[in-house]
């Protein structure tokens, strides 16, 4: 998979480098598979934007910040997140992972 993770060193750091922010707004949580590992970049695709948003993050402990971008899919239906993000908060690739999702 890793030619797939077409993300560099400065788009990996920029990813870990979380800061706790006052103004982040819970979005809620989401169960999310793996998205296609052809598209590039750190970014969940989910129902609980309807426009692209700055965010972060949660999963075991785990933080990191990541482009949210609107999925289409119905409130519930879950979502799907990248190769780098998945790799980046060390989940196994083949899992279905529970995000706590925030909007900066």
């Amino acid at each position: 998979m890793d030619e797939f993770d077409t993300t560099t060193e400065e788009d990996r750091a920029e990813a870990l480098a979380v800061e706790p922010a006052a103004s982040s707004a819970s979005l809620g949580t989401t169960l999310a598979t793996l998205g296609s590992p052809t598209d590039p970049g750190i970014w969940l695709k989910t129902p609980l934007v309807s426009t692209l948003t700055q965010g972060r993050v949660e999963y075991q402990g785990e933080s990191i910040n990541i482009e949210l971008r609107p999925s289409g899919g119905e409130a519930g239906s879950g979502s799907q997140i990248s190769l780098p993000a998945m790799r980046l908060l060390g989940a196994s690739l083949t899992s279905v992972v529970e995000l706590t999702v925030f909007a900066n």
